[in-house]
């Protein structure tokens, strides 16, 4: 275990809940002992992942360690994206109102809605047949 000094943060999404920790240097994102590229391979949410520090100007001055659970792909990228956020802004007090104007502080409340009995889904109902 590294005896370095960074700040952490925990972001969600859906299901995904992702713990982060910021290290001051660059060096890329570490996501589940593996590069990021090579976790998401799409390009969407990799730029999604990289958000924070492009809107904070803090590009290649950190680099982070990412253990992120649960969801699919876009839920721990969005995940990760709240975790970066909400470290980077514990780390300067200055971004919080950057980070927060870009809506990157705010978590995403929408989740999976639970089935209802006497449906098929959580809304979706049998087909009404009047006669």
């Amino acid at each position: 275990m590294s005896t370095e000094r960074y700040v952490w943060g925990t972001g969600k999404r859906k299901t995904a809940i992702a713990q982060v920790k910021l290290f001051a240097g660059g060096g890329g994102v570490i996501v589940n002992d593996k590069p990021y590229e090579e976790v998401f391979p799409r390009l969407e949410h990799r730029c999604r992942i990289e958000e924070p520090f492009l809107v904070t100007e803090t590009v290649g001055k950190f680099h982070g360690v990412v253990k992120v659970v649960g969801g699919g792909l876009s839920g721990q990228s969005d995940a990760i994206r709240h975790g970066i956020a909400r470290a980077l802004a514990k780390e300067n007090e200055l971004l919080k109102p950057v980070l927060r104007k870009e809506g990157l502080l705010t978590r995403d409340p929408r989740i999976k809605e639970r089935k209802k009995y006497g449906l098929r889904r959580a809304r979706k109902a049998p087909q009404y047949t009047k006669r």
